[in-house]
């Protein structure tokens, strides 16, 4: 362990010092779970599993975006899926008059 001389030191790098001293105290256990976290899906992965599989967690899995479902009738590149709120331009093109079968992707 390094040999410090407090007393001479500036104000300046004893608060630079305590500020290095905070931050290596809270990241410690981050660090060393982070570690032993490595060690076990190595382990795991030489014995052909993952580490979700043997402790049983469930990985979320993204959704795939949606496919277009609905076109503008006049701007193409405006379109919908079908999920989720719909689009002024939908509304609007329904209380105009065409159904939603007008609007489907072709």
């Amino acid at each position: 362990m390094a040999d410090f001389n407090l007393e001479a030191m500036s104000l300046k790098e004893l608060r630079q010092m305590q500020k290095d001293l905070a931050k290596a105290i809270s990241t410690y256990e981050d660090r060393h779970k982070a570690e032993a976290r490595a060690k076990l899906e190595a382990i795991a992965k030489e014995m052909g599993y993952s580490l979700a599989d043997l402790i049983g967690v469930e990985v979320k899995k993204t959704r795939a975006p949606a496919v277009a479902k609905y076109r503008h009738p006049e701007n193409p590149a405006l379109t919908w899926s079908g999920r989720g709120r719909k689009p002024q331009w939908f509304v609007e093109a329904v209380e105009a008059g065409k159904t939603a079968g007008e609007l489907a992707v072709g």
